[in-house]
């Protein structure tokens, strides 16, 4: 499994996944295959956890989807995990 760095949290989701995924890939995120929005929708994914996506609280601690090969997991304190 691979685990990403703890990155700031003005970093939206969406490209903290892209730059996981690159990183494992060892290729920059702008030569990944598909987008990443053909793996799931980008803006919903940078808005699940920041307290909009159903009020104050979030209806879960993670969400996982395949992209790129990967299974791909984000935690709702950031973290992106790979397997």
């Amino acid at each position: 499994m691979t685990d990403s760095s703890h990155r700031p949290s003005e970093t939206p989701l969406s490209l903290r996944v892209v730059e996981t995924v690159a990183d494992a890939e060892d290729v920059a995120p702008t030569e990944l295959q598909p987008p990443i929005n053909h793996a799931v929708d980008a803006s919903a994914l940078n808005r699940l956890f920041d307290g909009t996506a159903s009020g104050d609280s979030s209806p879960a601690d993670c969400v996982t989807f395949r992209y790129c090969g990967y299974d791909v997991t984000v935690h709702a304190n950031g973290r992106v995990d790979l397997s």
